[in-house]
């Protein structure tokens, strides 16, 4: 979470992650406006650029090269960036209905939610057919249909267009190159295919189409799909392996109840991008521009977002509006297949090579603009500064989660003049998951936690916050009972601070709710950023502590390692080739807000040492059970469970701010070789980590068919209290 350096006052809300939308957020990363929070509403945690989608399906990118990473640029402009879908608009509690979570309050509204090219109303098409737009499912569809490796594939293209040419020709090339013979057939329900582009420009790419075997058939629709086949209202059935539609262009349905004025089921804008309601904007492929209609092309999103960024912030601080007017024709660069393209542009004719360089270079200078940076580093401090301060403030940036909290030697350091409890009802202290105190039926346990947030989503993080300090609680084999909230929020207005706190403490009783726990008061206050901590209590007949382990039983991790490293990638804005940051922070961010509750319940009654994998990674929280119990443990490191991305950023040197304290905390404790990445993550820091359970040898097969995603990741031996990697 980032610290306001002013209160915020109003919520400017983006829904949509298009080219638009994009754009107008690295503005903001750029140049930002004090006392605005910015909200980003996306399904996925990237978006595709349009223009290199041909290229993709050519072969010619790697998916991570044609990805927009919106949880980036999110981070990069301070924007809490939510997972979800709109379902609609209420304009007058100006709130943005999600299709999987409560709504969302706005100041002021900006729309760029593209349109779909799918055609429900075709029998058959939901379960076999994919539809170019949204792309993201295209992309994948298609990657999964080139690995299946079919020596002679047939494609049916629905949409004889500039784009559905484009990715015939891309999917012969593709296709071709990988030594297959594909037959594509490409459908048209006009009487001419390319019907809105330049007569030299369409012969050119009437010509590559003819070259590369692709059978056009023109006046005819789609009557039905089935999973093998494609019917036509001619009669004549297609044989067809994938089938593709780029025919359609549908607005997204939830619009028509928005009360906002549309045409065809666009949104109407005029020359400021402002809807009707003038506190919503739109942008993009949703919109119709009433003063210049203009077809759907991406180039008109780009050149949209330089006006409507102006305009939102005229809107918030009361300037003068600009207004749009978009340019009558634009350069069209027709990629055919391989490394070349065609151009159009007022009928006039150009292709070859040279032009397909031209294009790549327009695009992968686009997509630069999302991609340049260094990764972010620890600022200096001015100087002179005082000696030892640099080694103080480490080489990275304080992670959040449990990457924020205190070393493990450091704790100990600090613990060990605590006096040892007194009271005859307080059976245990320190030093074991949660505090353990009598009582008449049995006991109870209590336990503190709170976190430095990891995210800007305050809802999300509070799932998160609550979801960790009931960890301890599952961890003793403890049903929750009743919890006690502390909360730090930035600095806010009275009523933007009156809707963070109100969505933390909703998605906080849900939780606790869930596993059978009472929220029952708290405290609050305001600080730099936004901190969420929870007090907690639980109740048991027989507590489960770190001790017990026995000599035989196996290891088991009941989520995958690799949060710290991940959050700390993200934080610090790192690039890797091949690897879609946003969608792995995404992923972890999702397991984070797992309950631990199943896998409790199926541990609890079995398990002779438990401790859930918290701030001192797994190494140390192994080491604890192994010193309470006398034990030592070999660690299978090639059966470690890891989050996606997580080995590759660790091999590539990222690493939460905790870990090097970590490992110096476990110097001296583990056997074997500790220099892979894979080993890196036995001290990578977990916020909302997995049981580590000591179970019975005998027990595991049933607990694992229990627990799909438990892993056995070694076995206990007899002591002294060491590691050894394995």
């Amino acid at each position: 979470m980032q610290a306001m350096a002013y209160p915020a006052v109003k919520d400017l809300v983006f829904v949509g992650g298009g080219h638009a939308h994009a754009l107008v957020l690295r503005a903001f990363a750029m140049a930002p406006l004090p006392g605005v929070r910015l909200t980003v509403i996306n399904p996925g945690p990237a978006a595709p650029y349009t223009g290199m989608l041909p290229g993709l399906i050519a072969g010619h990118y790697r998916r991570d090269e044609i990805m927009i990473d919106l949880l980036r640029l999110a981070r990069q402009s301070g924007a809490r960036a939510i997972l979800d879908r709109a379902t609609g608009i209420d304009r007058d509690r100006r709130l943005v209905h999600l299709a999987d979570r409560p709504p969302i309050a706005y100041d002021l509204l900006s729309l760029d939610v593209g349109i779909a090219s799918d055609l429900p109303d075709i029998a058959g098409y939901s379960d076999h057919a994919v539809a170019a737009k949204p792309l993201g499912r295209y992309a994948e569809a298609w990657e999964a249909f080139v690995t299946r490796a079919l020596p002679a594939p047939r494609l049916t293209i629905i949409g004889g267009g500039v784009a559905g040419m484009e990715l015939a020709l891309a999917s012969q090339h593709r296709l071709a190159g990988l030594g297959r013979t594909p037959a594509i057939t490409v459908i048209e329900r006009s009487a001419a295919v390319l019907p809105n582009i330049g007569r030299g420009a369409r012969d050119s790419l009437l010509a590559h189409a003819t070259r590369a075997g692709i059978r056009l058939i023109t006046g005819a629709e789609v009557a039905e799909i089935a999973a093998q086949s494609v019917r036509l209202t001619t009669g004549e059935v297609l044989a067809s392996d994938f089938t593709l539609s780029v025919a359609g262009t549908r607005p997204q349905g939830w619009l028509a109840d928005t009360g906002l004025a549309l045409s065809q089921g666009f949104v109407t804008v005029g020359t400021t991008l402002q809807s009707s309601d003038p506190l919503i904007f739109a942008a993009g492929d949703c919109v119709y521009l009433s003063h210049a209609p203009r077809p759907k092309a991406g180039v008109f999103a780009v050149r949209e977002a330089p006006i409507l960024h102006h305009n939102l912030r005229a809107a918030l601080t009361g300037g003068a509006m600009k207004p749009y007017h978009p340019q009558r024709d634009y350069l069209k660069l027709v990629s055919t297949g391989g490394r070349g393209a065609v151009a159009d542009k007022f009928g006039l004719r150009f292709g070859g090579a040279w032009l397909w360089r031209i294009k790549d270079r327009i695009d992968r200078n686009f997509m630069a603009m999302f991609t340049e940076g260094a990764a972010m580093a620890q600022p200096l401090p001015p100087t002179p500064r005082v000696e030892g301060l640099m080694e103080a403030m480490g080489p990275k940036p304080l992670c959040g989660g449990c990457g924020a909290k205190l070393g493990a030697e450091g704790l100990a350091a600090a613990l060990a003049t605590l006096p040892a409890p007194t009271r005859p009802d307080v059976l245990s202290g320190r030093g074991d998951d949660a505090a353990i105190l009598r009582t008449a039926t049995g006991v109870q346990v209590i336990t503190t936690d709170h976190l430095r947030a990891l995210t800007d989503d305050p809802r999300l993080m509070a799932r998160i916050a609550a979801n960790h300090a009931l960890g301890d609680i599952f961890a003793m084999g403890a049903k929750p009972q009743a919890a006690l909230a502390q909360i730090i929020l930035p600095r806010l207005s009275e009523t933007l601070g009156a809707r963070t706190l109100a969505e933390i403490m909703d998605e906080a009783a849900k939780v606790f709710a869930q596993a059978g726990a009472d929220i029952v008061g708290g405290h609050s206050s305001t600080g730099a950023e936004l901190t969420i901590g929870f007090t907690v209590t639980g109740l048991a007949d027989r507590p489960i502590t770190k001790a017990g382990a026995q000599p035989g039983d196996v290891l088991i991790l009941t989520k995958p390692l690799g949060s710290g490293t991940i959050m700390a990638a993200e934080m610090a804005l790192t690039r890797l080739p091949g690897v879609i940051l946003g969608e792995a922070v995404a992923t972890c961010l999702a397991l984070m807000g797992e309950s631990l509750a199943p896998a409790a319940s199926a541990l609890a009654p079995i398990a002779h040492a438990m401790t859930d994998v918290t701030g001192f990674g797994l190494a140390g929280h192994l080491l604890e059970i192994c010193e309470a119990s006398n034990t030592g443990a070999t660690l299978r490191l090639a059966d470690l469970p890891l989050l996606p991305a997580a080995e590759a950023l660790a091999a590539a040197g990222e690493a939460s701010s905790l870990a090097p304290q970590n490992r110096a905390a476990c110097l001296g404790r583990i056997t074997g070789d500790q220099t892979s990445a894979r080993a890196a993550l036995m001290f990578d820091p977990q916020t909302c980590g997995g049981l580590l359970a000591a179970v019975p040898a005998s027990a595991a097969p049933a607990l694992l068919a229990r627990l799909p995603t438990a892993r056995i990741i070694g076995t206990v031996t007899e002591g002294p209290p060491r590691l050894h990697l394995g």
